[in-house]
This record gives structure tokens, sequence and C-alpha cells, in this order.
């Protein structure tokens, strides 16, 4: 099924044109890994390569411009706002709906999450999240085999998200950076499920 309304090329082609160059590769690994996941985990494939590709589009885009676009047609709660880092996200969903045509809930909202993640998220928004973390054409090779192990287990899913939780709240407390309470929300959520 295609789940855009312009060619995976023309979609290509204008990311190449609005990213950096790393952050095209970074786009074309979380595809790739996307539909990877995917496959391990019999869900969609095409429609996850969708939401890999496009889930950094407005990635580039000035924090002016982010905030612009927020403020304009979005309902971003404002703590979602304490960290420049996470903008892209929703707009990046808004951009893959409006100049791409995209109107599937899940790719929407998995590229919607794909920074500060959500409770409850899917197992389509687990791997698109887990996917931008572990993908190997810019991620760090060790940490992604770390999270990788833990995608063979039982209930890898959960133990693969947690891991990447534990490692963001310890990376944002060594940069002495505000840590959202969603994410706390999130990582104590995990802890249940993993620790049943």
């Amino acid at each position: 099924m295609i789940y855009t309304k312009i060619s995976e090329t023309e979609i290509k082609e204008w990311l190449k044109n609005n990213l950096t160059e790393e952050r095209y590769s970074h786009s074309l690994g979380t595809a790739e890994c996307a539909k990877e996941l995917a496959r391990q985990f019999g869900l969609d494939e095409e429609k996850a390569y969708t939401a890999g590709l496009l889930h950094d589009c407005a990635k580039c885009f000035t924090n002016e411009k982010l905030l612009e676009i927020i403020h304009d047609n979005l309902d971003v709660h404002q703590e979602e706002m304490l960290n420049y880092k996470t903008l892209h996200a929703p707009v990046s969903a808004f951009y893959a709906q409006k100049q791409f045509g995209v109107d599937d809930y899940e790719i929407l909202s998995a590229i919607r999450w794909h920074t500060l993640g959500k409770l409850d998220m899917s197992d389509f928004e687990k791997i698109i999240f887990l996917a931008d973390k572990i993908e190997p054409n810019t991620r760090d090779k060790e940490y992604s085999a770390i999270i990788r192990s833990y995608l063979s287990e039982d209930n890898g899913l959960n133990k693969a998200l947690l891991k990447c939780y534990k490692e963001t709240i310890k990376s944002l407390v060594k940069r002495d950076l505000k840590i959202c309470l969603l994410t706390i929300e999130i990582y104590n959520k995990l802890e249940d499920l993993v620790n049943v």
C-alpha cells in the first residue's frame, strides 16, 4: 500500500534538499531499520519504512519556523517545549500530512512521538522510536548493539525502550538539562511492564 501522495523518489529529493547530509543519511537508515523491525515484530514494513523516512522531515527547520508552525497549527503541551531538540517531532508529523499527504494515523502518531515517546505506545510507535535510536548510518554502534540485544528477548520491545529511557535520563542529568515529566512517567510505566 502507498501511504503518501508523492513518490518515494520525490520524497527523497525533498529530504535531500531540506536536511543536512548527515540527517538525510539518518533518515534513510531509520527507514531501513524501521522496516527491519517491522518484519521482526510482524508489522507493516512499508508503513514502517514511510514513518522512518519522514520522521525527521522538519528537523532542519529553524527554531523560529518550528515555533511558528506549532503556534499557528498545533496543540503542543507547554512541557514538550522545554527542549528545542524535540520541537521537530510534532512539526514533522504535521509536514508528513500536509506536504506528503500521509493520512495514516499510525504513521503520523509514530512520527509525532518519536522523540519523547508517550504512555501506552503501540508496537508500531515503539519500533519507530527505536529505529530512530539504533539505525546503522549515524548512531553509535555499541549502543545500538546493546539495544538490539534486548529485542530478541521475551518482552523485548519494552526492555529495549526501557534501556533507551535509562540512557536518555542519564544523559539529561549529566548535561544538567530539564527532564520532561512525561519522560519520567514513561520510564516508570516501562519499569512496571518489564519487572512484573
